[in-house]
C-alpha cells in the first residue's frame, strides 16, 4: 500500500480477517460517499467489517464497489496464523470474482524447519509436495506444493530472506517456478 500510494488512491481489505493496521486509518460500516471522502483525505484507508474476536474482516461493500472508489485495492485472502508457509483448504484462499492480480506470499523463514514447525495445514502441505509433516520444508517442496494448487504461474513474492541462506533458498525456488518471482524484506523495501 505504501507503495501503490504513490500512484494514486489505495483500499486495504480482506476477504478473511486481518489484525486493524495501525498505520491507516479504517473503516467499518461504511458506505460508498464515507470511503470516497476517507480516501481523499488520507490516500490509503483500510475497509473492513468487526469481527466478534475483534479481527477485521470483509467489508460490508462488495469488491466491485471498493474497485470503483480506489486506483488500487490490496485484499489480504488467505490466513496462514502467522506461519511462514502453507497450504489452502480446497475453500481457500478467498480470492475475489473481479481481482486482476494474485500474489502468493512464501515466508524464507520457513525453510529448513520441518513442515509441522512451519505450515498452516501441514497434513495438506505434506500430502501436496510427496512429502511426511516431519520432513524439511526446501525450495523443491514448496515449489512442488505451489505447481500442486496451481499457483506456481502468478506472482510469488518470498519474503523475510535476510541471511545468505535465505538468498540461496529464495534463488533455488525461483529456478523451479515459471511465473513472476520477487524476494526481498518487506518492510526494509529491499527486493530482487
Amino acid at each position: 500500500a505504501e507503495e501503490l500510494c504513490r500512484h494514486g488512491t489505495v483500499i486495504v481489505t480482506t476477504s478473511t480477517h486481518i489484525q486493524r493496521p495501525e498505520q491507516y486509518p479504517v473503516l467499518t460500516a461504511a458506505d460508498d460517499a464515507a470511503v470516497a471522502a476517507a480516501l481523499a483525505e488520507h490516500g490509503t484507508v483500510c475497509v473492513a467489517s468487526e469481527s466478534p474476536e475483534g479481527k477485521l474482516c470483509a467489508p460490508a461493500l462488495s469488491f466491485e464497489a471498493l474497485a470503483a472508489l480506489a486506483d488500487f485495492v490490496l485484499v489480504e485472502a488467505d490466513g496462514s496464523k502467522r506461519l511462514p508457509i502453507k497450504a489452502h483448504a480446497p475453500h481457500e484462499p478467498v480470492i475475489p470474482a473481479n481481482a486482476r492480480q494474485t500474489i502468493y506470499v512464501v515466508g524464507a523463514d520457513g525453510f529448513g524447519r520441518s513442515i509441522r514447525q512451519v505450515c498452516h495445514r501441514p497434513e495438506r502441505y505434506a500430502a501436496l509436495c510427496g512429502a511426511a509433516e516431519d520432513d524439511i520444508v526446501t525450495p523443491a517442496r514448496e515449489a512442488a506444493m505451489l505447481r500442486a494448487e496451481g499457483c506456481d504461474t502468478g506472482w510469488v513474492y518470498i519474503n523475510k530472506v535476510e541471511t545468505p541462506e535465505d538468498w540461496r533458498n529464495a534463488e533455488a525456488l525461483a529456478a523451479l517456478l515459471p511465473g513472476k518471482v520477487l524476494a526481498g524484506r518487506l518492510w526494509e523495501r529491499g527486493y530482487r
